[in-house]
């Protein structure tokens, strides 16, 4: 069994419910979800004429490897009705693999840990609240030392 961390966000549409789908999906396709954080909203970053997101850290176990996690994630994104004409747009719902156990994969299409992890508050914050123990298998730091050299300036707030 792997241990994932996913990334979900949305944007677009009743944010709420699109997190709700997304987890039963994740839960039902890829494994068993072992923790989550709280969900948080946050300024859109890349592209930042857009609503604010909603974003969340799922743990979750499963018998996959990573490439088959993709697939599914990207099934679950497009089943959603996501469809990315702009890089860091708006979207109904976007997963990231940010990490597999100690894995590091470095791919056309796969990068494990996730490229962003390091200059993104939005993905930093809620991955500490579940997994702040965890050092980051490329910088070999913790998220808490990942965070405090982290540049990003970006509002990060738990969604009530």
């Amino acid at each position: 069994m792997h241990t994932y961390y996913l990334l979900l966000g949305t944007n677009k549409g009743d944010r709420i419910k699109n997190l709700d789908k997304a987890i039963d999906e994740i839960e039902k396709q890829i494994g068993e979800i072992m923790n989550k954080s709280s969900i948080y909203e946050t300024e859109p970053w890349g592209l930042e004429d857009q609503p604010d997101f909603l974003n969340m850290v799922l743990a979750v176990h499963s018998k996959y490897i990573p490439e088959k996690v993709f697939e599914i994630t990207k099934s679950i994104e497009s089943q959603a009705g996501t469809i990315k004409y702009v890089k860091w747009g708006p979207r109904i719902m976007d997963i990231d693999i940010l990490y597999c156990d100690d894995m590091v994969i470095d791919s056309e299409h796969l990068n494990i840990p996730h490229k962003q992890i390091y200059t993104r508050n939005f993905t930093l914050i809620p991955l500490i609240e579940i997994a702040g123990e965890m050092i980051d298998p490329v910088k070999k730091l913790s998220l808490d030392e990942l965070y405090d050299i982290c540049d990003d300036d970006k509002e990060v707030f738990i969604y009530e």
